[in-house]
């Protein structure tokens, strides 16, 4: 399944009271009414807490809540995007200057990420521009990944106005990769799940090379999904960053603790696989290699033989740059199981 391309079909829009009452505004704020819809949805993770980047598989499964987007190909160079919740202001731009403000993660960056992600992976210019509708149900910044559905379904409507395809592990594999032009450093798994997700089951998602293998839920088993109305907008913040990067430097601390070529590992499944052990071995190797307070970037610094700069800028990301790290043993090892010391 993950071989093919996303599902098509063709739907009486007059029996479905969501498409219909998109397609209505869509004529009210166009003028004309949409030739086709996507639709991306939100997910869960069961099993698996940030360690989609460190290489580490994950038992994510998608929910009903979805982005869904009302498109019209147009024969201007223009992107026009409007949201049916009015708290997001209306954007348009042209398709040959996309710009992308890591500063400002407002919400019509998401989709340029899509859209700037196909346009890269087909090395295209002077595209068609597009009048979109956008409606989304995922509650913001409630960890269910509304902005990683936006990006796919961004992707996926650029997809289809261009008449290309490719099958969904590519489609998520570029939809992940592109979501980091806001800034956002994540592993892909929000993405993965988002395109190959299927109804009744959750899918244990594994990477390089990208991959999942359905899991059968329990039988009766119900999952109660409970919005705590706090919210955090990961790409606004450093705080998600900064635990990608905790995690990055304990791949390369730990490469270096067993002589392996550390600048080239950016990931802990790398250094496992390099080793050549159990993830038992290498719980046994951290606790052995880590010590439990927190390194200061000097101290990292000084155990890669490299200089304060070189941290900052070939290791870092802009917003963990102030140092404000707190690598230590037991916050990686509740987190991933793996860490890393220099002795």
């Amino acid at each position: 399944m993950a071989a093919e391309g996303p599902a098509t079909r063709l739907v009486q829009v007059a029996e479905h009271p969501r498409l219909l009452k998109l397609k209505d505004m869509f004529n009210s704020k166009f003028g004309s009414i949409p030739k086709f819809y996507v639709r991306a949805p939100g997910r869960v993770n069961i099993i698996g807490e940030h360690i989609d980047y460190c290489g580490y598989a994950v038992l994510p499964m998608a929910v009903e809540q979805d982005m869904l987007i009302a498109v019209e190909p147009v024969k201007t160079q223009t992107i026009r995007l409007i949201n049916t919740n009015p708290l997001y202001p209306d954007f348009s731009t042209s398709v040959n200057n996309i710009q992308i403000d890591k500063t400002k993660p407002q919400w019509h960056n998401y989709f340029l990420c899509g859209f700037k992600g196909i346009q890269e992976r087909f090395c295209l210019s002077n595209l068609t521009g597009m009048n979109c509708l956008v409606d989304g149900n995922i509650p913001p910044s409630s960890g269910l990944s509304s902005s990683s559905a936006l990006v796919c379904c961004a992707g996926l409507v650029t997809l289809t106005a261009l008449g290309m395809s490719l099958s969904k592990v590519e489609l998520a594999e570029i939809c992940a990769k592109s979501e980091r032009y806001i800034g956002t450093e994540g592993g892909g798994m929000d993405q993965s799940i988002s395109f190959l997700a299927e109804e009744g089951t959750a899918k244990l998602i594994e990477f390089s090379p990208l991959r999942a293998t359905d899991v059968k839920l329990p039988s009766g088993a119900v999952f109660v999904i409970a919005n705590s109305c706090v919210e955090m907008n990961k790409a606004a913040t450093s705080y998600f960053n900064i635990r990608v990067t905790e995690c990055r430097l304990a791949a390369k601390l730990l490469a270096k603790y067993k002589s392996l070529q550390w600048d080239e590992v950016l990931r802990l499944e790398e250094v496992q696989a390099k080793l050549g052990v159990s993830l038992e071995e290498m719980l046994l190797i951290t606790e052995d290699a880590l010590h439990p307070e927190p390194y200061s970037p000097e101290e990292i610094c000084s155990c890669l033989e490299i200089s304060l700069e070189e941290l900052r800028t070939q290791i870092l990301s802009p917003n963990t740059q102030d140092g404000s790290l707190g690598l230590k043993g037991p916050d990686l090892l509740e987190q991933d199981g793996e860490a890393a010391r220099c002795q």
